[in-house]
């Protein structure tokens, strides 16, 4: 993926790793890129009966997307939501202090961003990450991911400058199925990785 990126001849690039796994998917990139790794977290609305299933996605700045007709036929009442929006919220913050110190976001205003995951399923986390992206101003935004179903690519690519997404399967399990190693990436490893120069 690193190499297909390098052909975009990217002049004004801000690299933003979705974490986790999107920074160890993004080290290789930013080596290649000779850039640096910024931080684009984001935070997934699981379903009550299974965690794993996005129903919506919380941006940097606490606002949030979602799926209003899974959340009203499930009967999650707008109280519920609201502490399931602050509750991912307050994730984010955590995670943006404990990786970098900061809530700090990197100036988007004219640069090229490309977002940078481990892999998409229902894409919640990263059309959060693009509607929020939006607000900044960049001049273009790439979302780039090794695996992702292909309904899900087609969507997407039409709220972005550039989608690159390396295997699309149909049918489509879950992200996990098409690693070889898909153990939780540990805080340590963000970090370190994030130091890497």
């Amino acid at each position: 993926m690193a190499e297909k990126l390098k052909t975009l001849h990217l002049s004004n690039l801000c690299l933003l790793a979705v974490p986790r796994g999107g920074v160890v998917v993004a080290a290789p990139i930013a080596v290649t890129l000779d850039t640096v790794i910024n931080l684009l977290v984001t935070r997934k609305i699981g379903h009550p009966a299974n965690e794993e299933v996005a129903i919506g996605a919380v941006m940097p700045d606490g606002s949030a997307i979602f799926d209003q007709r899974t959340i009203s036929n499930i009967g999650i009442t707008d109280d519920k939501m609201e502490g399931m929006i602050k509750q991912g919220y307050s994730e984010i913050v955590r995670r943006q202090l404990h990786y970098i110190g900061s809530t700090a976001i990197p100036d988007m205003n004219g640069k090229e961003a490309l977002i940078v995951d481990d892999g998409i399923a229902t894409g919640y986390t990263i059309r959060a990450a693009i509607q929020w992206l939006k607000t900044l101003n960049p001049s273009k935004i790439i979302v780039a991911v090794p695996i992702a179903p292909p309904d899900v690519v087609a969507n997407l690519s039409q709220e972005v400058d550039k989608f690159i997404c390396l295997v699309q399967p149909d049918p489509f399990s879950a992200v996990g199925a098409y690693y070889k190693d898909f153990s939780e990436t540990k805080d340590q490893e963000v970090m370190q990785l994030l130091q890497m120069k």
